[in-house]
């Protein structure tokens, strides 16, 4: 399950044991999002039918991995890496940022979680005086960071990151930048809908199923998924 805010529109983004995409529903954003409001939306989906929710790959934002686990508190949150590498980088100088990247990359793809432990804390040994702010913000989340980590390879590439719902919403706003301003809300879910009814015509193959021999494919994740799962994985 992903989640990123578009506008004032929230989607979810949801993916099947046989690896296909659908999104979940939209829900209207007030800008004022805490846990009570994603304990609603997480509700929801469990009223209209998500039994289980196996990872949740998450950008982070405060309460949803609560409002997540009160419902299905056997999923594993993921936090997006990608997301965390660009605010750890707003508090970096532009003189230091290729530095201090050569030295994260070692963090979030070393092989094993105490290898990417021990490179967090050498991290830490080598800019936490400078730059304590994006150090700690890494040592804060890592449980949800390292999440990847107790998965293998293949499985790893598709949870590290949002950017499966983030192609999404790029496409949902090259529709509504056009528009311009909207008279009520249901005209802008109406617009929604429809530019997702035009994206989701392309979605006719597993995710990840492609040619190329360093993307996964979706058999060789279920049979890992199956291992991992066991019973919660109901195909």
């Amino acid at each position: 399950m992903r989640r990123r805010i578009l506008g004032a529109s929230i989607a979810v983004m949801g993916v099947d044991a046989n690896g296909y995409r659908d999104i979940l529903g939209h829900w209207v954003s007030t800008g004022g999002e805490g846990l009570n409001f994603w304990l609603s939306v997480v509700t929801d989906l469990q009223s209209r039918g998500v039994q289980d929710v196996l990872i949740a790959c998450v950008d982070g934002l405060e309460g949803f991995s609560e409002a997540i686990h009160a419902v299905f508190p056997l999923t594993e949150v993921q936090r997006c890496v990608i997301h965390q590498i660009r605010s750890s980088l707003r508090y970096i100088a532009s003189k230091d940022q290729k530095a201090f990247m050569r030295d994260l990359k070692t963090v979030y793809k070393a092989g094993t979680r105490a290898e990417a432990e021990e490179n967090l804390l050498k991290l830490g040994e080598t800019w936490g005086d400078k730059y304590a702010i994006a150090i700690r913000s890494w040592e804060n989340n890592w449980h949800e960071l390292s999440t990847f980590f107790n998965f293998p390879a293949q499985i790893r590439r598709v949870i590290y990151t949002t950017n499966a719902i983030e192609a999404y919403n790029r496409q949902l706003r090259k529709v509504v930048k056009t528009k311009g301003a909207f008279p009520h809300s249901d005209s802008a879910a109406k617009l929604l809908y429809l530019a997702h009814l035009n994206i989701a015509k392309k979605w006719t193959r597993p995710q990840r199923q492609r040619s190329r021999s360093d993307i996964p494919n979706w058999a060789l994740i279920l049979n890992q998924l199956a291992i991992r799962f066991g019973d919660r994985l109901t195909l």
